[in-house]
């Protein structure tokens, strides 16, 4: 996967890639080769499922699961074909896999969540939204860059001074809102 993967803890914020699509749809196809029968979708999700949005060179990809009961399951079928095993993440939601190109250099962020549950929705509902509002994709861009200048070895600091943007997005986005 070329042009995929970043050091652990390293932040650095690339121009959109067109070929991250296609290594979604290879890595999507083994997860579903893997664990198909357990799971309701595979989504690309995060910046790189987002044209033109600048976004560190990782894959992240949410996986939805009928009931949590499959999690384990999952997390096993996927972790004996190279995942690691992060485990729950109460910050975002979702089971927490990641895939080493080499060690400690992250290329895909794998999510596993409840598809009835919050951060399903969101994920889905974050990337589409950036895919149809150019101007909020803009804002995203330019807070993702300074972040990245600011934390460029600090991916906790990153990613939270990312949240109050996005909750404050989902928020105005959602159908309740409207």
């Amino acid at each position: 996967m070329e042009h995929i993967g970043l050091k652990r803890n390293e932040v650095r914020v690339v121009e959109y890639r067109p070929e991250w699509a296609s290594h979604y749809q290879v890595e999507a196809a083994r997860v579903r080769a893997c664990a198909g029968d357990l799971i309701t979708d595979v989504q690309h999700i995060g910046s790189t499922a987002v044209p033109g949005l600048p976004a560190k060179p990782i894959l992240d990809i949410a996986i939805a699961v009928p009931d949590r009961g499959a999690v384990p399951v999952v997390v096993k079928r996927l972790v004996e074909v190279g995942y690691s095993d992060r485990g729950y993440q109460e910050a975002t939601g979702g089971h927490l896999l990641i895939k080493d190109r080499e060690p400690d250099v992250r290329t895909v962020h794998l999510h596993i969540v409840e598809t009835a549950d919050s951060p399903w929705r969101n994920y889905i509902m974050f990337r589409d939204l950036l895919r149809r509002d150019p101007v909020i994709r803009k804002k995203y861009a330019k807070l993702k860059k300074r972040l990245a200048r600011n934390f460029p070895d600090d991916r906790k600091s990153y990613t939270e001074g990312k949240d109050t943007f996005i909750r404050g997005v989902l928020n105005s986005d959602s159908p309740t809102k409207r």
